[in-house]
């Protein structure tokens, strides 16, 4: 049993069995943030031709087309139902886990298994695990792992299969999340870290895998700029506020490595000054670590260079060097510290462990309560962190609570309440949000909607109007203002005229829900005395609804055309025969 116990088998499966129990909590919550729009309202993935377009065409914010054709695949399992895709992303992660083990264990850094325990159950890595939509994270670390393991199975043997296997799951890596570019460099760093040197074939070795980085690096620069950011940067300050970033961005991920606590799914937003000399001071501060542990490198600067290496060299993507839209929130993030986070816990269990073997006959007894008291902490953390992330309102009351001056996460709880029915406490977020940012289009716009459902018609209209002078071509916004004006306002501030040109451009604009828009056209146009328009344009919806599966929304504008056939039948003009009775 003792012998059976010590099997890779069940290690993996101790490492696994306690992922899965610490997040319980995640495993059953719902979608939250951005889940709604990449998966569950995400049309490519639900299409049939979805995986053509998803690797053949530049339709996506980003080109990570693995991790969405396997939403894609997902989605015909699950559909809309939640608890499906947070069991395959903790079962990802689990077996993430495992591959931190593997890959320690082969680098020979003492404490590999429980080094991957502890990445398997580390707080900071909840961001990742219980955000469905960051299964791009866990699937890429998954090849990135085995490219690694694959590498130095091939640096070992010689065997060129492994290598060719090793690049194949690199390229899987890179097609998942191209955060993983930093992988050639990573390679060089683990052979270093075995034979303490860096020959000129293991610089040949590393060259497609350099190929691949540049190319996919490119393709997502490409992607981000055009796609995610709409051909707008989110940052227009110099390369030296860029540098400056760079050099605070890893003492926070330490820190928060080491000291997992008062987490945030949106930390607030740095403000760094140039042009004082004290903003390169955490910069130059890492750069002469480095350089100190490069000069002591054959002795105790040896471990410390590789760990700090490896966590610097994996941060770059996110460093600020690159735009990406998350820098118009925060300029750090809990999930972009999930590959780099294995430097830190390697770090600190592998010196534990060393510290441990020093100890004698107490060496046993001090480390089994270290160890436990790390796995107690780190485990309820995570299992509390979990239950944060189980909901939309959960999240967003945290987060508020962590940085009350972020105006996207008070109108994403804003979001949240108006969702269950809780309106007079979402107006109330709806306003904090628009006090912080009041050119807001969305914020005034789901502001109208939760007035609307309180009665409050006129409030409502003057949010759509808002929302229509910060952007002009806002398709829900001219929708809903539209169906105020031709039929939920008083008769003193009715105008079917602007309501028949505000459905119009609508109807034009709307890339989706045309059918909603068409019967919101149509009642604009029985408003306005226009009945044979109304009733084509509605004959028209309910053609279109009934077409797209929208059955109550069909019904429902059946109801409202018998009522515009009638209006016309009794509105239409009729043959005059009498003249004494006109």
């Amino acid at each position: 049993m003792k012998n059976i116990w010590k099997s890779p088998a069940a290690g993996a499966a101790a490492i696994i069995l306690l992922t899965v129990m610490v997040y319980i909590p995640a495993m059953r919550g719902g979608f939250i943030w951005d889940d709604d729009t990449l998966i569950t309202g995400n049309r490519m993935i639900q299409a049939g031709d979805g995986l053509y377009r998803l690797w053949l065409t530049t339709e996506s914010a980003n080109y990570y087309p693995l991790t969405w054709s396997l939403c894609w695949l997902e989605w015909r399992f699950w559909g809309k139902s939640a608890p499906g895709y947070h069991a395959v992303n903790v079962l990802w992660h689990a077996i993430n886990a495992v591959l931190v083990w593997m890959v320690l264990r082969r680098l020979k850094i003492p404490g590999a298994w429980l080094a991957g325990l502890v990445f398997a159950i580390h707080p900071v890595n909840v961001a990742t695990v219980a955000w469905i939509s960051e299964q791009k994270n866990t699937l890429s670390m998954l090849f990135y792992a085995v490219a690694i393991l694959l590498y130095l199975r091939f640096d070992e043997d010689g065997r060129w299969r492994w290598y060719g296997l090793s690049l194949g799951a690199f390229l899987l890596a890179l097609f998942s999340k191209t955060a993983v570019v930093m992988l050639p460099v990573v390679l060089l760093g683990c052979v270093w870290w075995l034979r303490g040197r860096v020959r000129r074939p293991d610089l040949l070795r590393s060259a497609p895998f350099f190929v691949l980085s540049v190319v996919m690096g490119l393709v997502t620069i490409w992607f981000e700029y055009n796609r995610d950011l709409g051909g707008h940067t989110t940052r227009t300050d110099g390369f030296p506020s860029h540098l400056a970033l760079a050099g605070w961005a890893p003492w926070f991920y330490l820190y928060k490595a080491f000291l997992p606590f008062n987490l945030s799914v949106i930390y607030p937003k740095w403000d760094i000054d140039p042009s004082v000399w004290i903003s390169y001071l955490p910069g130059m501060a890492l750069v002469g670590c480095l350089t100190l542990f490069w000069w002591k490198r054959q002795a105790w600067g040896r471990p410390l260079l590789f760990a700090l290496g490896y966590f610097v060299v994996m941060f770059f993507p996110v460093l600020g060097f690159f735009d990406q839209a998350f820098y118009r929130q925060s300029f750090v993030a809990d999930h972009w510290q999930y590959y780099s986070i294995v430097g830190p816990i390697a770090l600190a269990i592998g010196g534990g462990a060393v510290v441990c073997r020093r100890m004698g006959s107490q060496r046993r007894y001090w480390g089994t309560v270290a160890a436990t008291a790390v796995l107690t902490v780190l485990g309820a953390a995570t299992w509390q962190r979990s239950r944060v992330y189980a909901a939309e309102e959960t999240l967003w009351r945290d987060t508020v609570a962590q940085n009350p001056n972020n105006w996207l996460a008070h109108y994403n709880w804003a979001v949240a309440l108006a969702r269950v029915g809780r309106l007079q406490e979402a107006v109330g977020q709806y306003e904090r949000a628009l006090r912080i940012e009041p050119h807001n289009a969305e914020a005034h716009h789901n502001l109208g909607l939760a007035l609307k459902q309180m009665g409050k018609d006129p409030e409502a209209a003057e949010q759509y109007e808002e929302a229509l002078r910060i952007k002009p071509d806002y398709p829900q916004a001219l929708n809903n203002l539209a169906w105020l004006l031709a039929t939920h306002v008083s008769t003193e501030s009715a105008d079917p005229a602007r309501a028949v040109v505000l459905a119009e451009r609508a109807c034009r604009l709307a890339e989706n829900r045309v059918a909603t828009y068409l019967d919101t056209l149509a009642a604009a146009y029985a408003t306005a005395g226009r009945f044979d328009d109304a009733v084509g344009t509605a004959e028209k919806a309910i053609q279109l609804a009934d077409s797209t599966a929208q059955t109550q929304l069909a019904s429902n504008i059946e109801m409202r055309l018998e009522l515009y056939r009638a209006d016309r039948a009794y509105y239409e003009p009729k043959n005059v025969t009498d003249s004494r009775n006109p």
